[in-house]
């Protein structure tokens, strides 16, 4: 298996969240959610380094983070750009050159486990890149402006995309390199690389790899890792 290098954007602010303060740095069962996050890949065996993206004022408390929980893998600690994207630029070009294959993870995305991670990187593993995704419950409808239901989309064909997403370094810096060029900015990083028509696997996510965005979410985590220590 090709080296992998790990970037994790955390430099969000977390305004739904209403905390006051980075989200990622909130306790879930007792540990702040990055720590969470990166643990995984620390302990993963296909996992050579991790890239953390953060915002100018919350390097130090990554930098504590990092040492307090012996995360070894971490080779960088970033300052992030203005938008996400900015910041997943900045991490692919921390990682060192031999790695060749870069996950992108969000650092508010903490309970993907071992076992998913490792079966998402063997099943995209013939594919220069591949994102996680999982089927919708739910009606969608798409409105204009005002509200008004345009049309009902096909739910059979959507997807509701999450993190990990795997890329082949070379393909990841070109479409970079390539929006930051013209000033486009898409939802995610398998956006940059649609743009410019390279194919892009979509594989079985997991329902319990959900984004810590809300309080309702900060709930919801801490449930699901009470149910995984039963």
């Amino acid at each position: 298996m090709a080296k992998i290098g790990i970037v994790i954007p955390a430099a969000g602010q977390g305004k739904r969240m209403g905390a006051g303060y980075n989200k990622q740095f909130l306790a879930l069962m007792g540990q702040p959610i990055l720590a969470h996050t990166v643990r995984l890949f620390e302990e993963s065996k296909h996992v050579s380094e991790i890239v953390i993206v953060g915002a100018k004022n919350d390097v130090t408390a990554i930098e504590d983070l990092v040492h307090h929980y012996k995360f070894d893998k971490v080779v960088a600690i970033c300052i992030g750009g203005a938008q996400r994207q900015d910041s997943v630029h900045a991490g692919v070009q921390a990682l060192s050159p031999t790695i060749q294959r870069i996950v992108v993870h969000d650092g508010a995305r903490p309970l993907l486990t071992l076992q998913v991670f490792h079966q998402f990187l063997g099943e995209t593993e013939e594919f220069s890149a591949a994102i996680m995704g999982i089927e919708l419950k739910d009606t969608i409808k798409r409105v204009d402006s005002s509200g008004k239901v345009i049309d009902t989309l096909p739910r059979d064909r959507l997807r509701a995309v999450q993190t990990p997403q795997i890329f082949d370094r070379g393909i990841l810096e070109e479409a970079h390199h390539q929006a930051a060029s013209v000033g486009y900015y898409g939802t995610d990083d398998a956006s940059l690389i649609e743009r410019l028509g390279y194919p892009v696997q979509i594989v079985e996510g997991s329902q319990e790899n959900i984004k810590v965005t809300t309080p309702e979410d900060l709930w919801l985590a801490e449930r699901i890792l009470a149910m995984r220590e039963v």
